[in-house]
């Protein structure tokens, strides 16, 4: 297949031309943000808006603060995750994703590049342009690969739907917004006050 330029490709969200490992993202010289899911490149949108922001920021300080002391951490983009189907090898690797929140359990998985495995919980924050790949395309990735939470907060809305790995497969949960407090299954002992959340956003 003859080379393209990187920076043409990016430009094409939800595009690639053929297909690209971990090793290929390591090698491309890029001024913007991209992730790789299943060997397709796509552009992240635009900077976060401010609420985005907000939300991110508090939901992060609320899992930092409640796994001070324990053997978890908790990472928020940007932050490589690589999400291997058999080895670990970066050129055999072809999904590398940037969750806006990421925990992990098992501190072997982390390495000076990121994540290397499944996170435990996974939290992506919905922003206008990029609802299909959180929806459908990560989804799949993150099922596939065995995330045992994965959580999704639109804050315009202002709700969060939580998924729930049971068998291989997401157990999706009603859905959840101002007076509801969330406890996650993956991240024992740890709750999700939601007015917190989104209390005092304005758009």
């Amino acid at each position: 297949m003859e080379a393209k330029d990187e920076k043409n490709i990016v430009n094409e969200p939800y595009t690639a031309y053929g297909s690209y490992s971990y090793a290929d993202y390591l090698s491309w010289d890029l001024e913007e943000m991209v992730e790789l899911i299943k060997g397709k490149i796509f552009k992240q949108a635009a900077a976060p808006r401010r609420v985005h922001q907000e939300v991110s920021g508090t939901v992060s300080n609320m899992l930092f603060n409640f796994l001070q002391g324990k053997k978890s951490k908790v990472f928020t983009a940007p932050f490589d995750v690589r999400l291997p189907v058999e080895s670990k090898k970066n050129e055999d690797i072809y999904t590398v994703v940037q969750p806006d929140i990421c925990v992990i359990c098992n501190l072997e998985k982390l390495d000076e590049m990121g994540c290397v495995g499944a996170p435990d919980l996974i939290i992506e924050i919905l922003s206008p342009g990029n609802n299909q790949k959180e929806l459908i395309n990560k989804y799949e990735v993150y099922e596939e690969s065995g995330v045992k939470e994965y959580w999704i907060i639109h804050p315009s809305e202002k709700t969060l739907f939580t998924y729930t790995l049971m068998d291989g497969k997401y157990v999706p949960s009603k859905l959840y917004t101002i007076g509801h407090k969330v406890e996650s299954t993956a991240i024992k002992g740890f709750v999700l006050d939601l007015e917190q959340v989104f209390e005092g956003l304005d758009y």
